[in-house]
């Protein structure tokens, strides 16, 4: 990329996925990731190139707009499930409404402290769970609920779709009497949504 053109970049208006630069050139700052050795905007904002520094970032124009972070605690619903880990569909960020729309992933490594057999234990579509962001790595947002206040929040019946309730280790269905096994958080229930 020649000077000129970092130039013409230095305040330009940028959206989500647009390319900044490379790693050879420019230190990436936040607001911006980088995949393949290639520096991409990660909000809508204008870039900033510091040519003294070699550093590229952006700055975000709205300040309202939440991403998730390592370290935010998300609020989400289980998309789909397989044997090792879940989807989910990321809507709350640090308890604030998301405009836009984020997916994480939760590894059956991440679910608790003690062994678990299969996701299908842990939590199952439709379901509503709280996680903590562990990784950004590779563009995908990595999620866990080993703490005791993360987990499920709300699940429902696979039979009947009625919302169950918990009884010690284990969700009830009061509709249809199936009992299901749940990864739930300490206040599952508690009207958090």
């Amino acid at each position: 990329m020649s000077s000129r053109s970092t130039e013409r970049k230095n305040s330009q208006f940028v959206v989500p996925g647009e390319r900044l630069g490379v790693i050879e050139e420019f230190t990436p700052d936040p607001e911006t990731y980088v995949k393949e050795g290639i520096i991409y905007s990660k909000v809508i904002g204008r870039a900033l190139v510091d040519l003294a520094n070699k550093r590229v970032s952006v700055h975000p124009l709205v300040h309202g707009a939440r991403v998730p972070k390592v370290g935010s605690i998300i609020l989400g619903q289980v998309l789909n499930i397989q044997t090792e880990n879940a989807n989910i569909r990321i809507f709350k960020i640090d308890n604030k409404q998301l405009s836009g729309s984020f997916t994480g992933v939760l590894h059956i490594s991440y679910v608790q402290l003690s062994y678990v057999e299969s996701m299908f234990n842990v939590c199952k579509p439709g379901d509503i769970i709280r996680a903590e962001v562990i990784s950004e790595k590779n563009q995908v947002y990595h999620l866990s609920t080993k703490d005791k206040n993360l987990g499920v929040v709300y699940a429902f019946c696979s039979r009947c779709g009625y919302a169950l309730e918990s009884k010690r280790q284990t969700m009830y269905c009061a509709r249809c009497g199936k009992i299901e096994k749940r990864k739930s958080a300490l206040d599952y229930g508690k009207g958090i949504l």
